[in-house]
């Protein structure tokens, strides 16, 4: 339609005609991991289509991320459908941008389409990043696609880059210059500009069985979980839910950071797609019919069947935070209780030196962001809110979304709220099982910026996505309260200017309030 090339690998099983899987990557199609993929394919009766999408590999075009997937791949999938080696029945599969892109592939109904396998599929804009903006580390990511072929990163600095300001010319501080990067940043509400790349507001619109596969420690797994809620809220049928003790390559390997989750961690997950593949292509009913859901218990060390996500009879648990004032680090006073705070409380406070950000663990030359960390030496700052439960008596299963309910107020024009739920070990190894944050001026949501009044309290609820672990007795709960977690979010410099173009920054002095008019809480599932 657009006058452009399209390129494509081609592996062809045997027997022909056959139903075909299309995958289409900025990252190339050539590789032994590519190569590998379209074997499992074709060996399981399939025509494997490998394509470059467009302004990468060997395609033609300007490389503008998802801004023309949807169309292209709808035209992708026609062509499919339509050559003598198809049946006509096309299916679609890939990871990461290659899970989002089938989303907005299946926005324009192409009519081959039977089912889609979305891996490690990202959230729309501002769901998965709440700060309004790319989180420094994508910079790293844009300069792994500049140009057609994927990009070396290891002669970067990348903790330097990630402390560049101002923001808008971060691609420099990387050594090149990235219009893409450049653009996001420019649109820092939820503007038309974003229409194009966005699917989750218009999920109701698709009706394609879907298998969605993420793990509990994908940098991206916000985006699974809610899309297959989604999709089996509005009634679509062959919707199933895989989520495993992963990050962002999933079933690789079973050990992340310091934590070995058992040798169940690793499945046969090409057994997996390959059977839900031929049961909504090829039409071959499985015997017996699998579970909508299938999920990994960390801390148990076990694989789940469920009927839905959340599970039912998963009851709403609420933990508070409670203190005298001093829950700053490991070592001060905060609490977190079963029941509510009855009597007032004064806050607890803390200064925000954008100067000096709280650190979140990752590797600076990784797109993989955080994993089951273990925060115990950084929650020894004095700016780093830590409230601790009792050890449990008996063991506690949280398994869903978590979010915190917390009511805050600043000096500054702005600031960040960062939560982290924790599973304190004994012996004090700090485990991350999830997190969150929200930016005071987007409390209300991305459609405006809204300004930040120095002194007033605000209630704002942090999601910190879904999780699924057993904790044994003897562990404790905690949440971290903090504004900042670098790199894995810019720092808020505080000022409530422009965020792309500050170069300086103020000190915030930080309230958080937990008392019966104002009870800070963390809700579980």
């Amino acid at each position: 339609r657009a006058g452009l090339t399209l390129s494509a690998d081609l592996a062809l099983p045997k027997v022909l005609p056959a139903p075909a899987v299309v995958t289409r990557t900025p990252y190339g199609k050539t590789g032994e991991r590519q190569s590998k993929r379209a074997a499992v394919f074709a060996s399981a009766g399939y025509a494997s289509v490998y394509a470059d999408v467009r302004g990468r590999g060997d395609s033609d075009g300007t490389f503008q991320p998802y801004r023309n997937d949807g169309p292209d791949g709808a035209e992708v999938i026609a062509w499919v459908a339509a050559q003598d080696w198809c049946t006509g029945d096309v299916a679609t599969y890939g990871a990461s941008y290659g899970g989002r892109i089938q989303w907005l592939t299946a926005l324009e109904h192409p009519p081959a389409l039977r089912a889609m396998v979305c891996l490690v599929t990202p959230s729309d804009p501002f769901v998965e990043i709440p700060t309004g903006l790319p989180t420094p580390m994508h910079i790293n990511w844009h300069r792994f696609v500049d140009g057609r072929v994927p990009q070396f990163r290891d002669d970067v600095d990348w903790m330097a880059v990630y402390r560049h300001r101002p923001l808008l010319t971060m691609d420099e501080a990387a050594g090149f210059v990235s219009p893409n990067w450049r653009a996001e940043l420019r649109h820092r509400t939820l503007d038309e500009w974003w229409e194009p790349v966005r699917y989750q507001h218009r999920i109701g619109e698709i009706d394609v069985p879907v298998l969605h596969v993420s793990g509990w420690y994908d940098d991206e797994q916000i985006g699974t979980p809610a899309n297959f809620a989604a999709m089996a809220a509005a009634g679509r049928a062959g919707q199933r839910l895989l989520m495993g003790p992963w990050g962002h390559a999933v079933n690789t390997t079973r050990v992340l950071g310091e934590v070995d989750f058992g040798q169940d961690a690793l499945i046969d997950l090409d057994a997996y797609v390959l059977a839900f593949l031929d049961e909504h292509v090829k039409g071959i009913q499985p015997e017996p019919p699998p579970a909508p859901v299938r999920i990994f218990v960390m801390g148990a060390s076990e694989w789940r069947d469920e009927q839905t996500w959340p599970p039912e009879g998963a009851r709403s648990t609420v933990f508070h935070l409670s203190s005298s004032g001093h829950a700053n680090s490991r070592f001060g006073d905060g609490r977190l209780v079963p029941s509510p705070v009855t009597g007032e409380q004064p806050p607890d406070e803390w200064t925000h030196d954008p100067g000096r950000p709280v650190p979140f663990i990752t590797d600076e030359s990784s797109a993989q962001i955080g994993g089951p960390d273990d925060y115990h030496g950084i929650e020894s700052r004095g700016d780093v809110l830590v409230f601790t439960s009792d050890p449990l008596a008996q063991p506690l299963e949280i398994i869903g979304p978590v979010k915190l309910i917390a009511h805050v107020g600043t000096s500054a024009a702005d600031t960040d709220i960062m939560a982290k739920l924790i599973d304190v070990h004994p012996g004090d190894f700090a485990q991350r099982l999830c997190d969150g944050m929200v930016r005071l001026r987007y409390r209300g949501g991305f459609d405006r910026e809204r300004p930040v009044t120095p002194g007033e309290t605000y209630e704002v609820e942090i999601p910190m996505w879904d999780t699924c672990v057993r904790l044994p007795a003897g562990h404790r709960l905690r949440i971290e309260i903090a504004s900042s977690a670098f790199p894995k979010y810019d720092v808020n410099l505080g000022t409530g200017a422009d965020m792309i173009t500050e170069t300086a920054g103020v000190l915030a002095s930080n309230r958080l309030w937990h008392t019966p008019s104002r009870p800070s809480r963390l809700i579980l599932n």
